[in-house]
């Protein structure tokens, strides 16, 4: 997985509510997802943890020399946080402050040249009243500057903050370098002097990127006849059993979603096509989605690859993420060509359910519940298992739904 290289500093900017940290965070999860060692280092969250909670909106207030020279002390600590881990032994750091004027951004640009990083601006614009609202309600009401305190009173305060970053906010201009707009929840992308091959990847993920809550569904085919063997790989047929399931998971799909509203997305391999057949949603196949190529283990169980592979096996056993069997494929190679699939489910404002393969479902999930790479072979993805995942701003719902008694 790519390690070395140009390290680069993404500053986030915006005011308050926007989905800064909202994106920054998807942002991350799908880089470490892709291999990029990154973090976040969150200003916001430094101050709550250094100098406590329950701020009111004056604090913030540009005229409180006291509040802004405290608020300015902590960006600073926070980067420098961000520097260090950055030049130890990272390879993209995310700054997730509002960093609104012109005065903030120059600083970190200039600290960036000293170090030989390169700083893109990613700013998020959204003057959606709606939008905006929303945003406070669903996260920031609940951060610990108001644990305790009444809703209509905490909303009116945090609108007072916002309109403090308002009276200083300046947008990024195009002497300030590099940097990418997103307007309107990511409706209109503006990018200016964007070049290189992790920059060119991020906006393309961000280009898609819809803040939009909805769930994702994973399960792996119905039980086949090579897994009735012990076999990996090939192109086996369902089994009584995996037909079985097939049939609980259209009844609960038809319970759930009614028959519409949601599609259906699946390899080209039989079993999955044969375990989405009973359902009454639209159908996709993904040649991405097919299970990791075994090569020459192809139909073998895995004693038999231990008695006739013995080296592949040890090789295997050794190291999971990046063993690749040989004319076969990685986990890695499996990420890397599930790309394309993560894109578009972060476009979709609609339900998607995933029928595939253990590995290819391990890597899916990976990348929603933030799994860090070395764990992701070892994922517990069981079959007639239906995962259902909501993303949010700050985690992930998870729920795990047995459709047959089996399923354990």
């Amino acid at each position: 997985m790519p390690q070395a290289g140009q390290k680069y500093v993404l500053v986030m900017v915006g005011l308050p509510a926007r989905g800064k940290s909202y994106t920054a965070r998807k942002l991350a999860r799908y880089l470490r997802w892709l291999g990029y060692p990154t973090r976040v280092f969150n200003a916001g969250e430094l101050r709550r943890h250094k100098l406590g909670t329950g701020y009111s909106a004056a604090f913030f207030d540009p005229g409180n020399a006291d509040g802004q020279r405290a608020l300015e002390a902590m960006a600073r600590e926070s980067f420098g946080q961000l520097t260090d881990w950055l030049l130890r032994e990272g390879r993209i750091g995310i700054f997730d402050a509002t960093n609104t004027t012109r005065e903030r951004r120059e600083w970190i640009r200039k600290l960036c040249d000293g170090r030989g990083l390169e700083p893109v601006f990613v700013e998020v614009i959204n003057d959606d009243p709606a939008a905006i609202e929303e945003n406070i309600r669903a996260n920031k009401l609940g951060s610990p500057d108001y644990e305790g305190t009444p809703l209509a009173e905490a909303v009116r305060d945090f609108r007072r903050r916002i309109a403090h970053y308002e009276r200083a906010y300046v947008q990024v201009d195009d002497p300030e370098g590099s940097y990418l707009k997103l307007i309107d929840r990511h409706r209109k992308i503006v990018s200016h002097r964007i070049d290189g091959w992790i920059p060119a990847r991020i906006v393309g993920f961000l280009t898609n990127l819809r803040i939009t809550e909805r769930p994702v569904l994973l399960t792996r085919h119905g039980e086949s006849s090579f897994n009735q063997e012990g076999r990996i790989g090939g192109d086996p047929p369902l089994s009584p059993g995996g037909r079985g399931f097939a049939a609980e998971l259209g009844a609960y799909l038809s319970r759930r979603f009614g028959g519409e509203g949601a599609e259906v997305w699946t390899s080209t391999m039989r079993r999955t096509v044969e375990t989405a057949a009973p359902l009454d949603l639209p159908v996709r196949e993904w040649r991405s989605l097919d299970e990791i190529d075994a090569g020459i283990c192809d139909g073998l169980t895995y004693e038999e690859i231990r008695r006739r592979h013995p080296q592949e096996h040890a090789a295997r056993t050794r190291d999971k993420l990046r063993y690749r069997y040989p004319r076969g494929e990685s986990y890695q190679d499996v990420i890397q060509r599930l790309d394309r699939v993560i894109i578009e489910l972060e476009r979709q404002n609609s339900p998607v359910l995933v029928i595939s393969h253990q590995a290819v479902m391990r890597a899916l999930y990976a990348y929603f519940a933030d799994v860090a790479a070395e764990r992701i072979p070892h994922v517990p993805v069981p079959l007639h298992t239906l995962i259902e995942l909501t993303p949010r701003a700050y985690d992930c719902i998870e729920e795990r739904i047995a459709l047959t008694a089996d399923a354990a």
